[in-house]
């Protein structure tokens, strides 16, 4: 075979998972911070206000949870173009209804409560309760989707990079390896066991991360 096709050098090829690991940790990071803000701000909004505000969030997000999120995906590379910064946003905008739905059961389940009445009574403004006391108590429940939506968000940033919509070169990821991995195949099987692997134990890490975290955060235990 020629020197192109050959399999990188293990230095090489551990540089570039490395690289890889961290760009796919940026762009969940970014993801889950985007998806977590604007569906918990709109959960907010919807549970504890209700009304007109709660029919047309609710309508909005589930036009969007029914957007599949290769197809936003594919918009937002066409409008902006394939990079990371597209991945990031299309990643973080399709967690943005399993968010709002966890803020929005909390703020309903919450705002009947009597701390909440007692503000009121003292003449506290509506945002003003939902951040001093609504959003602290459900911080618990957010913190176990985010670390699930963490895992989801590695997942959906290595499909991106494997049909190229994701991370561009000379920037390494790790699905973009395991694209490029189909070609040494025959050669050596390491090219694309290893990024599998690394991918795999992440999201195994932060799964088990979020079962931790619910049964640590549960005050029921």
């Amino acid at each position: 075979p020629t020197e192109t096709a050959m399999p990188p050098t293990s230095r090489a090829f551990l540089a570039r998972l490395l690289h890889g690991a961290r760009n796919a940790l940026l762009v969940g990071g970014i993801a889950v911070s985007v998806g977590f803000t604007l569906g918990v701000a709109a959960g907010l909004l919807a549970g504890y206000l209700g009304r007109h505000w709660d029919g047309a969030l609710s309508l909005l997000m589930e036009a969007l949870y029914a957007l599949p999120g290769l197809l936003l995906a594919l918009l937002l590379a066409a409008l902006m173009g394939p990079g990371i910064y597209s991945s990031m946003l299309a990643v973080g905008l399709s967690m943005v209804p399993a968010f709002f739905r966890v803020a929005r059961a909390g703020a309903m389940a919450l705002k009947a409560a009597p701390f909440v009445e007692a503000a009121l009574a003292l003449g506290a403004p509506p945002g003003w309760v939902m951040r001093r006391h609504l959003l602290p108590n459900l911080l618990g429940p957010l913190l176990v989707q985010a670390s699930l939506a963490f895992a989801a968000a590695l997942l959906a940033e290595a499909a991106l990079s494997y049909l190229g919509l994701g991370v561009q070169p000379p920037n390494p990821s790790l699905g973009r390896m395991l694209r490029e991995a189909q070609s040494f195949l025959p050669l050596s099987p390491y090219p694309a066991l290893v990024p599998g692997l690394a991918l795999s134990l992440a999201v195994l890490g932060f799964n088990l991360l979020g079962d931790g975290l619910r049964d640590r955060l549960d005050p029921r235990r």
